[in-house]
């Protein structure tokens, strides 16, 4: 019996490296057929031009382009905040950026950085600073997607980049965690600690739910296997590093197959505590606590984009959004743009109203952080018979009265979206881009914005939406479309970024 079952067991590998092959033919024929270089070749031949740059160049610009799942942080040394990488979608391609981006709060500009040895483009990664050797900014991960949307190329790499000598440095250290996007980082106690994230091919794909820690000390990775119940695999998760060295992981996003190409998308709402052990020396022993929170906790949601305070003890978190497959080819869609804090000492969760905006009944409010349970959402912005967009939940600031969030009312908050950029700095929250669907439109935001989470009272536009105009391709009536009836000639300006299509629902549940 035992052998017959191997016997079988070889079958079905031979079989599926046999089916894996035909396709790497097929996809080979179709390549060839359009002209389309291989994936590989063409990151590899991007560093290559990157590592022959002889110095720095940084360059005064108006504003990054319109982007969505790039990484947007707080400088660790200076009055700034770093930007990298992204994607726009445009309804007939994906644009993958590896533009790198300081903005400075004193000068109120935005300066563009190209480096020596500067990363091939990406979305979906993760970057943390840290003021070690007079600051650095760590990378991990993310994806590359083709012209064609055919080829796609999850990194493994770990990258450094050196802020006093302005140099990119690409570490090789061996047993990181594999290739990947939509994972989430963060720095714990000089390392750094990765969890979850996704790998798809486009024939194949799987959800993480391991840990690995990276020494900033001796450059190495080492994997962590937590005791403990786990978390469910995910990936676009929230993830803060506390001040005693735990580690709170909170929602994501995850799919599973039903059946043949039917998946199952699952938005997790759940929270987690890695917490480290107290008598262990090694830095490897930790323990998974799941946790309740208390308070207005947020609906469920994916997209939802996290900045936590300088000392841990609070987070924000702004928008999001919550699909319902009613049927295989009907998708709802809720988009958010409340404001959370979760108070990281207490593990509560409060909802953020600010000075001077009004309850639904039209009374005006001091800034208060409310505990009452939210109220579910309720107004229906657009419903074309395929794809429903709703504006949830209802809020006490308003959100854009348009069905088109780039079209912003006088009376504000930002609007409603998801995957966008959230960063704290010297007690401020600066929120950027990211990207809504209305009807079978992806829009991609390039909104500035910022909050005084101190006076809480209100946000002020750094930068409207307005100022660039959204470029939309129908492929199926072959017509262009735009904000502002122009096309966003921008997005092609950067000799770094690469045009690439993807389907931009399936990007929207997982970075």
């Amino acid at each position: 019996m035992g052998k017959k079952d191997k016997k079988k067991g070889k079958g079905a590998a031979k079989t599926a490296a046999k089916t894996e092959k035909k396709q790497a033919m097929k996809l080979k024929k179709k390549l060839a057929s359009m002209g389309e270089e291989d994936i590989e070749r063409a990151i590899m031949q991007m560093e290559q031009t990157e590592a022959n740059r002889k110095k720095t160049e940084e360059i005064v610009v108006n504003s990054p382009s319109r982007r969505a799942n790039s990484s947007f942080i707080p400088h660790p040394t200076k009055d700034a905040l770093i930007l990298f990488g992204g994607e726009f979608y445009n309804g007939s391609k994906n644009t993958i950026y590896g533009d790198f981006y300081m903005y400075n709060l004193n000068k109120k500009e935005w300066t563009a950085i190209k480096a020596p040895n500067h990363p091939p483009p990406r979305c979906g990664h993760q970057m943390v600073g840290t003021t070690i050797d007079g600051g650095q900014l760590w990378m991990f991960g993310g994806e590359y997607l083709s012209a064609s949307s055919s080829q796609v190329h999850h990194y493994k790499e770990l990258w450094l980049y050196h802020i006093t000598n302005k140099i990119w440095q690409k570490i090789n250290a061996p047993n990181g965690p594999s290739a990947r996007s939509g994972h989430r980082m963060v720095l714990c106690k000089k390392q750094l600690i990765v969890f979850g994230g996704y790998y798809d091919n486009f024939t194949n794909y799987i959800y993480y739910n391991d840990v690995h820690s990276f020494s900033l000390e001796d450059y190495t990775w080492r994997p962590i296997v937590p005791s403990g119940v786990a978390p469910a695999p995910r990936s676009g998760c929230c993830m803060a590093a506390l001040p005693d060295g735990r580690i709170l992981i909170y929602g994501g996003y995850s799919k599973e197959k039903i059946k043949k190409d039917v998946d199952k998308g699952t938005v997790h709402n759940d929270m987690f505590l890695l917490t480290p052990d107290k008598n262990d020396s090694t830095g490897l022993k930790w323990k998974w606590v799941k946790v309740k929170p208390g308070g207005a906790r947020p609906l469920p949601r994916s997209g939802l984009s996290m900045a936590v305070t300088v000392p841990a003890t609070k987070a924000y978190t702004f928008g999001g959004v919550y699909d319902v497959e009613e049927s295989e080819e009907d998708l709802s869609g809720t988009f958010f743009n409340d404001l959370h804090l979760l108070d990281l000492e207490q593990v509560i969760w409060r909802t953020v109203t600010l000075k001077g905006a009004k309850r639904v009944d039209g009374e005006t409010m001091d800034a208060d952080m409310e505990e009452s349970e939210p109220e579910p959402a309720v107004s229906t912005v657009v419903d074309d018979g395929i794809f429903k967009v709703t504006v949830g939940p209802a809020l006490p600031q308003k959100a854009a009265k348009t069905s088109d969030p780039s079209k912003q009312s006088d009376e504000f908050a930002p609007s409603p979206r998801m995957s966008s950029g959230l960063a704290i700095k010297n007690g401020v929250l600066y929120l950027y881009g990211g990207l809504c669907e209305v009807g079978d439109k992806t829009i991609t935001l390039c909104d500035f914005y910022s909050l005084d989470i101190g006076k809480l009272n209100g946000w002020k536009a750094i930068e409207e939406d307005k100022s660039q105009p959204h470029e939309w391709i129908d492929e199926n009536s072959d017509s262009e479309s735009g904000s502002d009836d122009d096309s966003m000639d921008d997005e092609d300006d950067d000799d770094d970024d690469t045009d690439d299509s993807s389907d931009s629902e399936e990007k929207m549940d997982t970075d």
